[in-house]
């Protein structure tokens, strides 16, 4: 009987119906719901603040702030497409989705995501240039540089989902798929599908590691020239000096790729249907969440343009020499 309500993906009659967390109680659906605006909020603001500050700060016109305010925008970007579903599901139970709908957010996650690990292997690249090629870098790292750089890493991400979400999107579905999960996630709507699921499921684990342990080897080939030369510095000043200009972007892709072994372990891991979805869950939210707290805590000169800005009648913000 299940054969036969599928079909080969016809729009006008396939609605997804997002789960959520199941054994979720509904008393607590409010305050998740609180919670997760908070968080929303403060990836909105943090992240506005950073791209402000560096378009209106002189001093912030450098290739390491260019591409941060683009990482700053990804991270609004790949929020946007997941917490306000999240947020109307959990205050108003609303949890459907069009087919149109469920891909879009789907392509749109996972280009978003692509397209982080991307701009943080970008920004590797631009301390290993800074630090181990200083004479160079002017010449290197040129306006025109920098905006190809992160223009690659944007489009390679915008191409690289469309084979897996495409695939998917041809896969029989019920007239009603019901998705465990708070948004579509590719692996939760193959799963939801009445195809075989093997062969897509192959296909995203295949694009996932390509866009998560490349990456990451090319960040750690960066930083491992950067730590070589760091160490032939003579003085201990300047050794300092130089790793202080990395630690911002090192918590960052800790953080990162702290998130994604969180929801790979509960994905992988013999835990509970809700614990994978929380783990992506977790991915989804909490590298764009710290993004900008890390940059503005730890990068004294972000610091200083985001407090000039916010308060600029303060005769300590005004120029130095």
């Amino acid at each position: 009987m299940e054969t036969i309500a599928c079909n080969e993906s016809e729009e006008s009659w396939t609605i997804f119906y997002l789960m959520g967390i199941p054994s979720l109680p509904k008393s607590l659906f409010l305050p998740i719901f609180f919670i997760f605006l908070l968080l929303y909020l403060l990836i909105l603001v943090g992240n506005a603040l950073i791209l402000v500050a560096v378009v209106i700060e002189p001093s912030l016109h450098k290739p390491m702030y260019f591409f941060l305010i683009n990482l700053s925008a990804l991270d609004i970007l790949f929020t946007t497409t997941t917490v306000p579903k999240m947020l109307s599901l959990f205050l108003h139970g609303d949890r459907y989705l069009s087919f149109s709908a469920c891909f879009l957010q789907m392509y749109l996650f996972h280009s978003f995501s692509c397209s982080e690990a991307f701009i943080l292997v970008v920004m590797a690249y631009d301390r290993y240039v800074a630090i181990c090629r200083p004479l160079h870098y002017p010449v290197l790292m040129t306006p025109q540089t920098n905006a190809a750089l992160a223009a690659s890493a944007w489009l390679t991400a915008l191409l690289l989902p469309i084979p897996a979400v495409v695939q998917t999107s041809h896969l029989a579905f019920d007239s009603t798929v019901y998705i465990y999960h708070c948004f579509c996630d590719h692996l939760a709507v193959v799963q939801a599908s009445c195809s075989d699921a093997s062969p897509q499921t192959l296909m995203g684990f295949c694009i996932a590691m390509v866009v998560s342990f490349l990456p990451l080897l090319l960040v750690l080939l960066s930083y491992a020239h950067i730590l070589a030369s760091v160490l032939h510095i003579g003085s201990r000043e300047g050794r300092s000096k130089a790793f202080s200009t990395c630690s911002s972007h090192l918590l960052v892709v800790g953080t990162y790729y702290s998130s994604i072994a969180i929801a790979c372990v509960a994905y992988r891991a013999d835990l509970p249907l809700d614990f994978h979805i929380v783990g992506n869950v977790v991915y989804a939210i909490l590298t764009p969440v710290l993004n900008p707290l890390i940059y503005t805590l730890r990068n004294k000169d972000v610091k200083t343009a985001i407090t000039k800005m916010a308060c600029p009648w303060n005769p300590n913000n005004s120029a130095k020499p």
